[in-house]
């Protein structure tokens, strides 16, 4: 949902750095490699150490070449299926760094089994939640619908808590609750979220079958 609106805000606002790039011989396919190390580099140095503040300073800062590479590759004209697999196999990757990195807070330092689940189940809820979608668009299906958790929305809700939660550290009192409340909100949703698309999908694929046994009737 955030998606629609936050894109083209930052779009906008991206579109010269993005221009600077091009004219400095850099290549999309190489800001996407950057970010997604930037992104690996600052959960899992940050993140198992309790070191949420800066841990997200640092992700929040190599987030943006997922909008940068897109703009890059439609200034030049050079938009490809390589770069959107490359950038939609990368996306999964950082996806997987952040809640890996909670995870192994949570196992830790942090020694909170259940929160540490949690953060599991939203790693794995995501790469599910973005499967489901691609099988379905691979088998020919639209897979039309808005999800209540989607990509963007556990990026937003995971960074923005993280952000805030390592403010404790420097003496905010009571603000670390936020993570975990957001965690089990993340967790939900992403569950939610898979539970849509699945019935889309049902939805979507009984039409079809529907529609083709349909027209095998009508040739007969």
């Amino acid at each position: 949902m955030l998606n629609k609106y936050a894109r083209a805000f930052f779009t906008r606002v991206l579109t010269p750095f993005a221009a600077l790039l091009i004219r400095l011989g850099v290549s999309p396919d190489a800001v996407t490699l950057i970010g997604t190390g930037g992104v690996v580099a600052g959960a899992l140095v940050f993140y198992p150490q309790g070191e949420f503040f800066w841990g997200t300073i640092t992700i929040t800062l190599f987030v943006f070449s997922d909008l940068v590479d897109g703009n890059m590759a439609r200034q030049l004209g050079r938009s490809s299926r390589w770069g959107a697999f490359l950038d939609s196999t990368l996306d999964r990757v950082a996806d997987s760094a952040i809640f890996g990195g909670l995870a192994l807070w949570y196992a830790g330092s942090g020694s909170d089994n259940v929160l540490c689940a949690v953060a599991i189940f939203c790693l794995a809820s995501g790469q599910v939640v973005s499967y489901t979608k691609a099988r379905g668009e691979s088998i020919g299906l639209p897979v039309n619908v808005n999800g209540l958790v989607e990509r963007a929305e556990r990026l937003v809700i995971s960074l923005v808590a993280c952000g805030l939660s390592g403010l404790h550290a420097f003496g905010v009192p009571h603000i670390d609750v936020l993570l975990p409340i957001a965690l089990w909100i993340v967790a939900v949703g992403s569950f939610v979220t898979l539970i849509q698309r699945m019935v889309t999908v049902r939805r979507e694929s009984a039409e079809a079958d529907a529609a083709l046994a349909a027209g095998g009737s009508d040739a007969a």
